[in-house]
């Protein structure tokens, strides 16, 4: 099976790796048909879009699940720290998603650059999806922040 391309902002990444927007229901037996393993989400579960059962339909399908809940207006380091230790220890191919994929997109960003990926190469991932340093969503300055420092110090 080719990869699902119809999930909202489907994003491969390696092999091993893949991200994305929002689920929906008929998403998780897509990502069963890959071999999806293991999904991290970083959305907020009161999110209009996010999808309500979520970690039992991903059970029922035999995908392990974790959730990191990633306010979008209120980014903590933490939440990049959590991120990095349950994504290197998840079971692979692993997907990672929230509702727009600007969460991913950056935490990603982050841990390429961090882990020997030219920063040009990561901020070209990020950008299929956003560039929120360079955005003007509202509440987006935070994360600009978070990436322009990962830029400086990748530099």
């Amino acid at each position: 099976m080719g990869d699902p391309e119809d999930i909202k902002a489907w994003q491969r990444i390696d092999a091993l790796l893949t991200t994305s927007g929002a689920l929906r229901e008929g998403d998780i037996a897509k990502l069963a048909a890959i071999g999806t393993r293991h999904v991290i989400n970083l959305a907020m579960p009161d999110s209009p879009e996010a999808l309500g059962q979520e970690r039992e339909l991903l059970a029922q399908a035999g995908i392990a699940y974790t959730a990191i809940t990633v306010p979008f207006g209120d980014l903590q380091e933490e939440h990049y720290r959590r991120f990095v230790s349950v994504l290197e220890s998840a079971a692979r191919p692993a997907h990672i998603h929230c509702i727009m994929n600007w969460r991913v997109s950056a935490f990603l960003y982050r841990y390429h650059c961090e882990h020997g990926m030219e920063s040009g190469e990561a901020r070209q991932l990020m950008a299929r999806q956003w560039e929120p340093d360079r955005s003007e969503y509202p509440q987006g300055e935070k994360w600009g922040n978070f990436v322009a420092a990962v830029g400086r110090s990748a530099a």
